[in-house]
């Protein structure tokens, strides 16, 4: 379960906040030691070093050098920078509309995916309550519209949408979770599968799991290179296989 949601926060609030409409009032008298976006930035900077759980308007205050208190000023609680959060890191995703509608979808992938990779605590957002910002509706918006240009039915547009954006996320926090647990615990995940080779040894009953020691046996759990090279092409390959579902649905 994610450590933290989106869509938690006061709804007016926050969407003119993702929306930066109303701007910020002109300061009258002392100018503003902060303003949003470094808010914002700041942030994502102690999330992006010390994990979603660190991130505190206390330690982001501390972050930026000022009072707690001036930071309510601006954004009303965590529940808002949270959606500020995850809202601007899925701005950095170049999504320029060219090629194919597969190649589009395999793109929107590629640089979600590299959201997840720089940004790790982005795993522990839920986001079935989405923060209605530009990020995500213009991620929204290229995906629909490579869905559309496919020639799929309007109602089956939808749902083709649904089901790409569930594995490109999930699959990119997974693929995240992978490399933080080595990043936490100090052991890859080839180290810790292989100080677990005594259960293959001594538990693992070849009569009561026959497809699994079948396929062992035919090397389909072979893997060239690392883990890591492993999880990446079962990224491609599900990817691959679900777009082939998706145009399936076309004839």
């Amino acid at each position: 379960m994610a450590a933290e949601r989106s869509g938690g926060g006061d709804p007016a609030r926050t969407l003119a906040l993702l929306w930066r409409t109303p701007p910020e009032p002109k300061a009258v008298g002392r100018k503003p030691k902060v303003n949003v976006d470094q808010i914002v930035a700041a942030a994502i900077a102690v999330a992006d070093r010390e994990g979603l759980g660190a991130m505190s308007m206390a330690r982001v205050a501390h972050e930026l050098s000022v009072g707690t208190m001036s930071l309510y000023t601006h954004v009303p609680g965590k529940a808002e920078l949270i959606d500020l959060m995850a809202d601007t890191v899925l701005q950095e995703r170049d999504l320029t509309p060219d090629g194919t509608w597969r190649e589009r979808i395999k793109h929107y992938a590629d640089r979600t995916r590299a959201v997840y990779q720089a940004h790790p605590w982005m795993r522990d957002v839920s986001m079935v309550r989405p923060p209605l910002g530009p990020g995500l509706m213009d991620g929204q918006e290229f995906v629909l519209a490579a869905l559309a240009d496919s020639g799929l039915e309007p109602r089956q547009v939808t749902i083709a949408h649904v089901a790409v954006e569930g594995f490109v996320h999930g699959a990119a926090a997974s693929e995240v979770d992978d490399r933080q647990l080595e990043v936490v615990t100090g052991e890859s995940g080839d180290s810790w599968w292989g100080s677990r080779q005594l259960f293959w040894d001594d538990y693992f009953d070849v009569e009561r799991y026959p497809t699994m020691t079948s396929l062992w046996n035919a090397g389909a759990y072979d893997i060239e290179g690392t883990l890591a090279d492993s999880v990446r092409k079962s990224f491609d390959y599900g990817l691959e296989k679900l777009l082939d579902g998706i145009e399936g649905g076309m004839r």
